[in-house]
């Protein structure tokens, strides 16, 4: 293999990477997987509760699926903070 083919594929490689990078952000920061978090959050907190007879547990499941929510929703905000003001690299 020449250097140039070589270059290529390394280019090639890195170009893939990327790609697959841009996709996983796109996912982590998609309305899609913020929907099924809180949908998820909120089945097993209601099934949970109905497990063990909590007084409407479909209504009560409410508050601690938001909260989950609201934290991961807040992470993103949570990390530039840290980025610019704690580790400075």
């Amino acid at each position: 293999m020449t250097d140039f083919s070589k270059l290529k594929e390394r280019l090639r490689k890195i170009e893939e990477r990327n790609k697959r990078v841009e996709t996983d952000k796109a996912w982590e920061t998609s309305y899609t997987r913020r929907f099924f978090i809180a949908l998820f959050t909120y089945l097993s907190i209601s099934l949970y509760m109905n497990a063990i007879n909590i007084d409407k547990p479909w209504l009560n499941a409410i508050i601690p699926t938001v909260g989950f929510l609201l934290s991961t929703l807040t992470i993103p905000i949570i990390k530039e903070f840290w980025k610019k003001h704690i580790n400075k690299s």
